[in-house]
């Protein structure tokens, strides 16, 4: 047989980064030295939304789900050791995505490096904030304006850089149906290329180079014929939108380049063992096609549904990308679905129904104009309440969820403890020490840095303008600013910007006719608000911290209104005070708190600390999210009335125990109600 030419791998890379820039270090360069080809940088909460450790709605945030970084120093230790022109990282960062590549960029200066040789991307993608992942801070036209100088300023300056990442990921993990996933991001694309060219920063023999740098960040669900159909499509639609819209004739700037990362959210806590399965097979829809092939793919690990992944889990998910791509054949063969009659008529219908979204979003003014209407969000909201019902009435299964459910015991989860990496409680106390110090000391040798209150003042008069960002940016970063301060500073000019929910406008998805699961609830709903007196059971459901994955939040407002709960959802990003003045002034029967970033254990007993003080330690609170089994434990000795983490997939069923609750906090009989 003669000896076929493999292709080149893609960029394998684990999305990482915990406790403190110095811990996060050593883990890359573990991780590179175990045959990474590239990094991607996990951010906290507190650093993707633009406050410092000390901030009030930090506590609990610092270090869970990612790297506090709050100046320059946290940003040198972060890649000590580590050449940064060697390197092609990625940093999941949005909104303050301008600040963090400006602490990349100094401290490849630092290095020594040139910076037009500095590869890799940032997420930058603002308008998936807004609908799914939340760590949006300014309102829509000036966080266009940010990511217009950030692209004008790369394409000009680091040219390898992509300085955007559109991001389809986050929407289907929000509910976005294929035909959804490609209309918004390419919705988006063209938002922000219209941004950049409308700009006037960049020559139009010049805008070839801009279409160039857009890279695109997707989801791979385990529907991964459909998924690889997907990536298909995609390529197709933006290779017609450049081309037509904006006139791009060379064929290599009109490349849809993407990376990848497979559904974390579809992970289960139920028999996590079948996630590995699961995370191959939607690896496979974004290398099997070479036409439509990913050029970076990080994987989940298996037990991300029961918290953060140790260095073994995340080690066992680069694995399975390197035997794919040194032990298979996958990489020698052309494009196996060249000429299939069945993948082409599903790329065609993807490509004519996508095409028909994004006309519809146009005439509705662009992906801004329907991000600020609401329509975006209440779309996803629908399509994720249609999945929910699917999954909850057995139509779509879900493998030790709700079919096949017997389980020998695992030898994987027998010690869920150990299973999961924990977070020490003590890094955050350490972190604030030590960007109090940085804030005492930062004038002083050997950093040396100017004053911060000139720079911000330069950032505040550049904002209050036309001008470009970038500049002023990159001074705060060298005058030894904190990632608080750079934002603050932008709050300052630009305001904040609170995101429609979508809730209220979504529409019935589970029937509630006579005898249905959703009727009974509604039952006893009823009967338990006469019993109470008051008109209807009021329900508040809050989102405590920084956690923006609101979806599952979303998804129980929604059916506690259709069980017939008049229901308080202010959306995300509140403080346990805001939450109990809430509870309180609309004199609700239950406060329900979803967290899936691990700051449950610090801001959950707080809400309950408060309540009691405000005299009101009867209303039973709920708890929701990716909350392991030892912290449940520790919640309901607390005094939390029940929690419900991934496995409880019976939304219908939660709101029954939730209304359970509410009768045996206020001494009423349990309601016997027909099976």
């Amino acid at each position: 047989m003669t000896e076929r030419q493999k292709d080149r791998p893609w960029l394998m890379r684990t999305y990482a980064g915990h406790s403190t820039a110095e811990a996060s270090n050593e883990l890359y360069r573990r991780n590179l030295a175990k045959g990474q080809t590239g990094l991607s940088v996990a951010f906290d909460l507190p650093t993707q939304t633009g406050y410092d450790p000390d901030h009030i709605l930090a506590r609990g945030e610092v270090g869970r789900v990612g790297v506090p970084v709050s100046h320059l120093g946290d940003m040198r230790r972060l890649f000590q050791d580590i050449p940064l022109d060697q390197m092609n990282t990625s940093m999941t960062i949005n909104a303050t995505a301008m600040w963090l590549l400006a602490l990349y960029q100094v401290v490849a200066e630092e290095q020594g490096v040139d910076i037009t040789k500095l590869q890799g991307t940032t997420q930058n993608d603002i308008v998936k904030e807004y609908l799914s992942r939340g760590t949006h801070v300014f309102p829509p036209g000036p966080s266009l304006r940010l990511t217009t100088d950030m692209i004008t300023y790369t394409v000009a300056r680091i040219p390898k850089w992509n300085p955007i990442n559109i991001c389809s990921y986050h929407l289907q993990e929000a509910g976005a149906t294929p035909v959804q996933e490609i209309a918004y991001a390419m919705s988006t694309a063209i938002a922000v290329l219209d941004a950049v060219r409308d700009s006037g920063q960049v020559p139009e023999e010049k805008f070839g180079d801009v279409v160039a740098r857009i890279s695109f960040f997707v989801n791979a669900g385990v529907r991964f014929i459909e998924e690889m159909c997907k990536m298909r499509a995609f390529g197709r639609i933006w290779d017609q939108v450049t081309r037509e819209r904006y006139g791009i004739e060379n064929p290599k700037q009109r490349r849809f380049r993407y990376g990848v990362q497979v559904n974390s959210l579809g992970l289960t806590e139920a028999q996590p063992e079948n996630n590995v399965q699961r995370i191959v097979l939607e690896m496979l829809a974004v290398t099997l096609s070479k036409d439509a092939r990913a050029r970076a793919v990080q994987l989940p690990a298996w037990n991300e549904a029961l918290g953060l992944p140790r260095p073994w889990d995340q080690q066992w998910s680069l694995r399975i990308q390197q035997v794919l791509a040194h032990e298979s054949d996958l990489l020698e063969y052309e494009d196996i679905f060249a000429g299939s009659h069945v993948i082409e008529a599903k790329v065609e219908s993807l490509v004519e129904e996508s095409f028909a979204e994004m006309d519809r979003i146009e005439k509705m003014g662009g992906a801004m104009a329907a991000v600020e209407s609401g329509y975006l969000k209440s779309q996803l909201v629908s399509s994720h309440a249609e999945r929910r019902a699917r999954i909850e009435s057995g139509q779509e299964k879900i493998v030790g969820v709700n079919s096949y459910e017997s389980t020998e015991p695992s030898p994987l989860t027998s010690d869920l403890d150990a299973a999961i990496m924990t977070v020490d409680p003590a890094v955050e106390a350490r972190v604030v020490k030590a960007l109090g110090q940085w804030r005492d000391t930062r004038y002083q040798p050997p950093f040396n840095h100017p004053r911060p209150c000139k720079a911000l003042e330069r950032l505040k008069e550049v904002a209050a303008g036309t001008g470009n960002l970038m500049e002023a940016t990159l001074e705060c970063a060298r005058a030894g600013v904190t990632t608080g301060e750079w934002s603050g500073a932008l709050r300052e000019v630009f305001g904040e910007f609170r995101a429609p929910t979508g809730v209220s406008s979504a529409p019935v998805a589970v029937t509630a006719e006579e005898g249905t699961p959703l009727a009974i609830v509604r039952e006893k709903v009823a009967r338990t608000a006469e019993d109470l007196g008051g008109g209807r059971l009021r329900f508040l459901v809050g989102k405590p911290g920084l956690d923006g994955h609101s979806n599952g939040a979303e998804q129980i407002a929604v059916r506690a209104r259709d069980a017939g709960f008049e229901v308080v959802y202010q959306g995300i990003r509140l403080t346990p005070e805001q939450i109990v003045d809430a509870a309180l002034a609309e004199d609700v029967h239950a406060v329900g708190l979803s967290i899936l970033s691990g700051s449950h254990a610090q801001l959950v007993p707080d809400v309950l600390v408060r309540l009691r003080e405000a005299g009101a330690p009867d209303i039973p609170v709920i708890a929701g999210g990716i909350i392991p089994n030892s912290d449940a434990e520790d919640l309901k000795a607390a005094g939390v009335a029940a929690v419900f983490t991934p496995k409880d997939f019976g939304i219908t069923e939660i709101i029954g125990r939730i209304v359970d609750e509410i009768r045996k906090a206020n001494n009423l009989d349990p309601l016997e109600v027909p099976a």
